[in-house]
């Protein structure tokens, strides 16, 4: 079996697709693609597909990420083109690589968020955001289907800062753009948390709601504080194995025999 890892996209008005309707149209673009997919056993089989984290209905994604197992070996580019094409625009498969190491979702223990608040003044943005950082904590309030959930979401936030305006905004409107770096904790804290802690530390209310992108997830680098690229084991691990092979067939080959030697 053949395990294959996807990184994709959610952009433009595909960021408001569910997580369930995200897995119906990939279970479809799988059929037309024509993959050879691994079942699951039982009286319902499903294909045999692991999400890893999926970013909120109505956040748009440049760094979601799936695997799939096959039961047939494939190259993992054509098979990306071809589940691209399958799919809608904005759910775009922008890489694909072969698994060759364990435990994918234990390598997404952060994101890397953009937040574009139209109508609030960048001096205002990093009034709230100094606000924020300097705060020791902050609860922030969110509705579950168990009621009125109350958590601290200051720890989860490694890094928060404001960005220049961006060059195709116009600039006869203020836009504050942010950037959020926040850890995968128990509870989440999601970039809508971070909305209500701004609000509560600075008053800070945009008068629409944030676009919220999520720009990477990976692994934490905790001395740098920078989130790596979660699919660099498989691919180091492929570039590994062809020159291990050719180290193993040297040392497997025989001796030369000298010449003059009986």
């Amino acid at each position: 079996m053949q395990r294959i890892r996807l990184r994709y996209t959610k952009r433009g008005r595909l960021r408001f697709t569910s997580h369930r309707d995200f897995q119906r149209a990939f279970e479809r673009a799988l059929r037309r693609a024509e993959v050879p997919m691994a079942y699951s056993a039982g009286f319902t089989p499903h294909p045999k597909v692991s999400y890893a984290n999926a970013a909120p209905t109505g956040t748009g994604s440049e760094a979601e990420y799936l695997e799939i197992a096959l039961t047939e070996p494939r190259d993992p580019e054509t098979l990306r083109a071809l589940l691209d094409v399958s799919l809608p625009t904005g759910l775009d498969v922008l890489e694909a690589v072969e698994a060759r190491t364990p435990g994918l979702a234990d390598r997404l223990t952060a994101s890397v968020w953009e937040l574009r608040l139209d109508g609030v003044a960048p001096g205002d943005a990093e009034r709230a955001v100094a606000a924020f950082t300097a705060a020791a904590s902050v609860e922030v309030q969110r509705r579950t289907k168990n009621g009125l959930r109350t958590f601290d979401a200051r720890p989860a936030v490694l890094r928060l800062e404001t960005c220049p305006p961006q060059a195709d905004r116009p600039n006869d409107r203020p836009c504050a753009i942010l950037r959020l770096v926040v850890r995968h904790v128990t509870p989440a804290v999601r970039p809508d948390d971070v909305l209500s802690g701004l609000r509560a530390v600075a008053d800070l209310a945009p008068p629409v709601p944030a676009a919220v992108t999520r720009l990477a997830q990976g692994l934490l680098d905790e001395e740098t504080g920078t989130v790596t690229d979660p699919l660099a084991p498989d691919r180091e691990a492929i570039t590994a194995a062809p020159a291990a092979s050719a180290g193993a067939a040297e040392a497997a080959a025989p001796a030369p025999v000298p010449e003059g030697s009986a």
